[in-house]
Protein backbone atom coordinates (compact mmCIF):
# COMPACT_ATOMS: atom_id res chain seq x y z
CA UNK A 1 0.00 0.00 0.00
CA UNK A 2 2.85 2.15 0.81
CA UNK A 3 4.12 2.21 -2.55
CA UNK A 4 1.21 2.76 -4.08
CA UNK A 5 0.62 5.25 -1.91
CA UNK A 6 4.14 6.71 -3.25
CA UNK A 7 3.56 6.24 -7.15
CA UNK A 8 0.48 8.44 -6.95
CA UNK A 9 1.82 11.06 -5.24
CA UNK A 10 4.64 11.12 -7.47
CA UNK A 11 2.32 11.44 -10.69
CA UNK A 12 1.31 14.49 -8.83
CA UNK A 13 4.82 16.19 -8.17
CA UNK A 14 6.40 14.71 -5.19
CA UNK A 15 8.05 17.61 -2.86
CA UNK A 16 11.64 16.43 -1.85
CA UNK A 17 10.51 13.66 0.91
CA UNK A 18 12.37 10.80 2.63
CA UNK A 19 11.42 7.16 2.68
CA UNK A 20 12.38 4.48 5.38
CA UNK A 21 12.33 0.62 4.47
CA UNK A 22 14.63 -2.07 5.77
CA UNK A 23 14.12 -3.87 2.14
CA UNK A 24 17.16 -4.03 -0.23
CA UNK A 25 15.05 -3.67 -2.89
CA UNK A 26 13.52 -0.08 -1.70
CA UNK A 27 16.56 1.50 -2.56
CA UNK A 28 15.13 1.20 -6.30
CA UNK A 29 12.45 3.62 -5.44
CA UNK A 30 15.50 6.58 -5.31
CA UNK A 31 15.33 9.53 -7.16
CA UNK A 32 15.55 13.38 -7.10
CA UNK A 33 12.11 13.80 -5.69
CA UNK A 34 13.06 11.03 -3.12
CA UNK A 35 15.85 9.78 -0.36
CA UNK A 36 15.53 6.08 0.79
CA UNK A 37 16.94 5.07 3.91
CA UNK A 38 16.51 1.95 5.41
CA UNK A 39 16.40 3.24 9.35
CA UNK A 40 14.77 6.26 10.98
CA UNK A 41 17.85 6.73 12.67
CA UNK A 42 19.28 7.90 9.59
CA UNK A 43 17.00 10.48 8.90
CA UNK A 44 18.83 14.06 8.93
CA UNK A 45 18.05 16.12 12.21
CA UNK A 46 17.50 19.48 10.08
CA UNK A 47 14.79 17.69 8.61
CA UNK A 48 11.20 18.75 9.01
CA UNK A 49 8.31 16.64 7.06
CA UNK A 50 4.80 17.92 6.84
CA UNK A 51 3.70 14.77 7.32
CA UNK A 52 4.77 11.56 8.19
CA UNK A 53 2.81 8.54 6.48
CA UNK A 54 2.64 4.94 8.86
CA UNK A 55 2.59 2.44 6.45
CA UNK A 56 3.90 -0.33 8.87
CA UNK A 57 2.24 -3.57 9.82
CA UNK A 58 -0.05 -3.12 13.04
CA UNK A 59 1.90 -5.90 14.46
CA UNK A 60 5.19 -3.73 13.99
CA UNK A 61 3.80 -0.76 15.45
CA UNK A 62 5.26 -0.66 18.81
CA UNK A 63 9.03 -1.53 17.72
CA UNK A 64 8.72 1.32 14.83
CA UNK A 65 7.15 4.13 15.64
CA UNK A 66 8.64 5.85 18.81
CA UNK A 67 11.81 6.32 16.94
CA UNK A 68 9.68 8.98 14.72
CA UNK A 69 8.45 11.16 17.55
CA UNK A 70 10.75 13.82 17.35
CA UNK A 71 8.45 15.07 14.69
CA UNK A 72 5.54 15.05 16.78
CA UNK A 73 3.85 18.18 17.39
CA UNK A 74 5.33 19.65 14.15
CA UNK A 75 4.19 17.08 11.28
CA UNK A 76 0.83 15.40 10.67
CA UNK A 77 0.77 11.48 10.98
CA UNK A 78 -1.20 9.95 8.80
CA UNK A 79 -1.70 6.16 9.87
CA UNK A 80 -2.60 3.55 7.35
CA UNK A 81 -2.05 0.83 10.01
CA UNK A 82 -5.37 -1.94 10.16
CA UNK A 83 -6.70 -1.78 13.94
CA UNK A 84 -4.64 0.65 15.09
CA UNK A 85 -6.44 2.91 17.19
CA UNK A 86 -5.36 6.87 17.16
CA UNK A 87 -4.92 6.96 21.25
CA UNK A 88 -2.68 4.00 21.04
CA UNK A 89 -0.73 5.74 18.32
CA UNK A 90 -0.34 8.53 20.33
CA UNK A 91 0.67 5.90 23.06
CA UNK A 92 4.04 5.35 20.80
CA UNK A 93 4.41 9.00 19.89
CA UNK A 94 3.98 11.26 22.25
CA UNK A 95 0.96 13.40 23.88
CA UNK A 96 2.03 15.77 21.10
CA UNK A 97 1.65 14.10 18.22
CA UNK A 98 -0.82 14.62 15.70
CA UNK A 99 -2.82 11.95 14.11
CA UNK A 100 -5.29 11.00 11.17
CA UNK A 101 -5.89 7.10 10.68
CA UNK A 102 -6.81 6.00 7.54
CA UNK A 103 -7.95 2.97 5.90
CA UNK A 104 -7.36 2.81 2.38
CA UNK A 105 -7.55 -0.45 0.01
CA UNK A 106 -5.27 -1.97 -2.77
CA UNK A 107 -7.14 -0.52 -6.22
CA UNK A 108 -5.38 2.66 -4.88
CA UNK A 109 -2.35 0.59 -7.16
CA UNK A 110 -4.66 1.85 -10.29
CA UNK A 111 -5.69 5.17 -8.49
CA UNK A 112 -9.14 3.53 -7.89
CA UNK A 113 -8.56 3.13 -3.89
CA UNK A 114 -11.39 4.44 -1.74
CA UNK A 115 -10.35 5.51 1.64
CA UNK A 116 -12.11 6.34 5.19
CA UNK A 117 -10.09 8.75 7.16
CA UNK A 118 -10.75 10.15 11.08
CA UNK A 119 -8.37 13.54 12.68
CA UNK A 120 -7.41 12.51 16.05
CA UNK A 121 -7.73 15.57 18.88
CA UNK A 122 -5.50 18.58 17.86
CA UNK A 123 -5.04 18.05 14.08
CA UNK A 124 -5.82 21.14 12.50
CA UNK A 125 -7.56 22.00 9.31
CA UNK A 126 -4.19 22.67 7.06
CA UNK A 127 -3.40 19.25 8.31
CA UNK A 128 -6.38 17.69 7.24
CA UNK A 129 -6.49 19.32 4.16
CA UNK A 130 -3.09 17.64 3.62
CA UNK A 131 -3.98 14.03 4.19
CA UNK A 132 -6.80 14.52 1.94
CA UNK A 133 -4.90 15.76 -0.57
CA UNK A 134 -2.34 12.45 0.12
CA UNK A 135 -5.29 10.16 0.24
CA UNK A 136 -7.08 12.02 -3.02
CA UNK A 137 -3.77 10.87 -4.86
CA UNK A 138 -4.81 7.36 -4.78
CA UNK A 139 -8.88 6.99 -5.12
CA UNK A 140 -11.85 9.02 -3.49
CA UNK A 141 -11.53 9.92 -0.02
CA UNK A 142 -14.52 9.69 2.96
CA UNK A 143 -14.20 11.68 6.76
CA UNK A 144 -15.47 10.39 9.41
CA UNK A 145 -15.56 11.89 12.79
CA UNK A 146 -16.08 8.38 14.84
CA UNK A 147 -13.13 6.40 14.91
CA UNK A 148 -15.16 3.05 16.08
CA UNK A 149 -16.47 2.88 12.07
CA UNK A 150 -12.87 2.07 11.06
CA UNK A 151 -13.17 -1.08 12.16
CA UNK A 152 -16.35 -2.07 9.65
CA UNK A 153 -14.94 -0.10 7.41
CA UNK A 154 -11.22 -2.42 7.21
CA UNK A 155 -13.73 -5.20 7.26
CA UNK A 156 -16.03 -4.23 4.02
CA UNK A 157 -13.36 -1.71 1.72
CA UNK A 158 -10.08 -2.67 3.40
CA UNK A 159 -10.78 -6.44 3.02
CA UNK A 160 -13.15 -6.13 0.27
CA UNK A 161 -11.21 -6.10 -2.92
CA UNK A 162 -10.31 -10.00 -1.22
CA UNK A 163 -13.87 -10.55 -1.71
CA UNK A 164 -14.41 -9.91 -5.10
CA UNK A 165 -11.31 -11.67 -5.91
CA UNK A 166 -12.39 -14.70 -4.41
CA UNK A 167 -15.46 -14.05 -6.61
CA UNK A 168 -13.51 -14.10 -9.67
CA UNK A 169 -11.85 -17.11 -8.68
CA UNK A 170 -14.76 -19.45 -8.01
CA UNK A 171 -16.73 -17.87 -11.26
CA UNK A 172 -13.19 -19.16 -13.15
CA UNK A 173 -13.30 -22.79 -11.43
CA UNK A 174 -17.30 -23.10 -11.83
CA UNK A 175 -16.79 -22.35 -15.38
CA UNK A 176 -13.93 -25.11 -15.71
CA UNK A 177 -16.05 -27.35 -13.88
CA UNK A 178 -18.94 -27.04 -16.83
CA UNK A 179 -16.40 -27.63 -19.31
CA UNK A 180 -15.28 -23.88 -20.34
CA UNK A 181 -11.55 -24.01 -21.70
CA UNK A 182 -9.74 -22.96 -18.93
CA UNK A 183 -8.11 -19.82 -21.02
CA UNK A 184 -11.65 -18.73 -21.52
CA UNK A 185 -13.19 -19.09 -17.95
CA UNK A 186 -10.45 -17.07 -16.74
CA UNK A 187 -11.46 -14.51 -19.70
CA UNK A 188 -14.94 -14.82 -19.03
CA UNK A 189 -14.77 -14.30 -15.04
CA UNK A 190 -12.04 -11.50 -15.10
CA UNK A 191 -13.85 -9.17 -17.49
CA UNK A 192 -17.34 -9.93 -16.34
CA UNK A 193 -16.20 -8.97 -12.30
CA UNK A 194 -14.35 -5.60 -14.32
CA UNK A 195 -16.73 -5.00 -16.71
CA UNK A 196 -19.76 -5.35 -13.87
CA UNK A 197 -17.95 -3.15 -11.35
CA UNK A 198 -17.17 -0.65 -14.54
CA UNK A 199 -20.97 -0.54 -14.91
CA UNK A 200 -21.50 0.23 -11.29
CA UNK A 201 -19.22 3.19 -10.76
CA UNK A 202 -21.08 4.77 -14.28
CA UNK A 203 -24.35 4.06 -13.14
CA UNK A 204 -26.87 6.70 -10.90
CA UNK A 205 -28.23 3.49 -9.80
CA UNK A 206 -28.63 1.29 -6.85
CA UNK A 207 -26.46 -1.91 -7.04
CA UNK A 208 -29.66 -4.05 -5.81
CA UNK A 209 -31.91 -2.14 -9.39
CA UNK A 210 -29.30 -3.37 -11.44
CA UNK A 211 -29.13 -6.56 -10.05
CA UNK A 212 -32.87 -7.11 -10.72
CA UNK A 213 -32.08 -5.18 -14.51
CA UNK A 214 -30.27 -8.29 -15.57
CA UNK A 215 -32.94 -10.67 -13.81
CA UNK A 216 -34.95 -12.17 -16.23
CA UNK A 217 -38.14 -13.61 -14.61
CA UNK A 218 -37.94 -17.30 -14.86
CA UNK A 219 -34.44 -17.27 -16.73
CA UNK A 220 -30.91 -18.44 -15.88
CA UNK A 221 -30.02 -15.39 -13.77
CA UNK A 222 -33.05 -15.99 -11.77
CA UNK A 223 -32.28 -19.60 -11.30
CA UNK A 224 -28.75 -19.42 -10.59
CA UNK A 225 -30.11 -16.11 -7.62
CA UNK A 226 -32.18 -18.60 -5.89
CA UNK A 227 -29.08 -20.34 -4.57
CA UNK A 228 -26.70 -17.44 -4.06
CA UNK A 229 -29.25 -15.16 -1.78
CA UNK A 230 -30.87 -18.43 0.12
CA UNK A 231 -30.88 -17.67 3.66
CA UNK A 232 -27.97 -19.50 4.58
CA UNK A 233 -25.71 -18.58 1.18
CA UNK A 234 -24.75 -15.28 0.56
CA UNK A 235 -26.58 -12.87 2.54
CA UNK A 236 -25.61 -14.79 5.54
CA UNK A 237 -21.94 -15.75 4.41
CA UNK A 238 -21.40 -11.83 4.06
CA UNK A 239 -22.87 -10.41 7.41
CA UNK A 240 -20.68 -13.20 8.91
CA UNK A 241 -17.40 -12.53 6.88
CA UNK A 242 -17.58 -9.00 7.57
CA UNK A 243 -18.08 -9.16 11.49
CA UNK A 244 -15.34 -11.98 11.47
CA UNK A 245 -13.12 -8.76 9.67
CA UNK A 246 -14.41 -6.42 11.73
CA UNK A 247 -13.87 -7.94 15.35
CA UNK A 248 -10.11 -8.74 13.82
CA UNK A 249 -9.70 -5.25 13.48
CA UNK A 250 -10.84 -4.47 17.22
CA UNK A 251 -8.54 -7.23 18.02
CA UNK A 252 -5.58 -5.53 16.72
CA UNK A 253 -5.69 -2.95 18.40
CA UNK A 254 -3.77 -4.31 21.07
Amino acid sequence: MGSAMLAGWRERGLAASIAVDPAPEAAASAGSDLRVLADAAAIPKNFSPAAVVLAVKPQNAAETLPAYQRFAGSAVFLSIMAGRTIGGIQALLGPAAQIVRAMPNTPAAVRQGVTVACPGPGVKPEQQKLCDALLQAIGKVAWVTDEKLLDPVTAVSGSGPAYVFLLAELMEQAAIAQGIPPDLARLLARQTVTGSGALLAASPEESAALRRAVTSPKGTTERALEVLMAPDAWPALMQAAIQAATERSRELAG
